[in-house]
């Protein structure tokens, strides 16, 4: 079963930047759509940032625009989220994840069957 790994997470301060990355585990494997998620405590899980599978298309919630951007290589089977200008409200468990049948970005978590464990970003004032 693939695995997704995320890395990148810490703690920062606000206005600083924070760049997260997500890797499948196997070569072989072509994720999709892929999509960022993060759940602050206490809070449900919600849509941070999503990209098509050429990355030609991108979703990103209200809250990040104009500061997160998301990026792919489908050679390396990655992605990225860079986040700018990082506010405390940022704080959180960043997850990714892909879909397997899905190839349009999409902010809804239905549409993705693979997850990875998380990492964990805080955002100090």
């Amino acid at each position: 079963q693939v695995q997704l790994l995320e890395s990148g997470g810490g703690v920062v301060q606000a206005g600083d930047s924070l760049r997260l990355s997500c890797a499948a585990s196997e070569r072989s494997f072509t994720p999709l759509a892929m999509a960022w998620f993060r759940q602050a405590p206490g809070k449900e899980i919600e849509s941070v940032a999503a990209i098509s599978f050429m990355g030609a298309n991108k979703y990103f919630a209200d809250s990040v625009k104009g500061r997160f951007t998301i990026s792919r290589d489908n050679d390396k089977k990655t992605m990225v989220l860079q986040m700018n200008s990082a506010k405390p409200e940022d704080t959180a468990i960043y997850y990714c994840a892909t879909s397997q049948t899905t190839i349009n970005a999409s902010g809804s978590s239905r549409s993705y069957d693979i997850w990875g464990k998380g990492t964990l970003v805080t955002v100090s004032s």
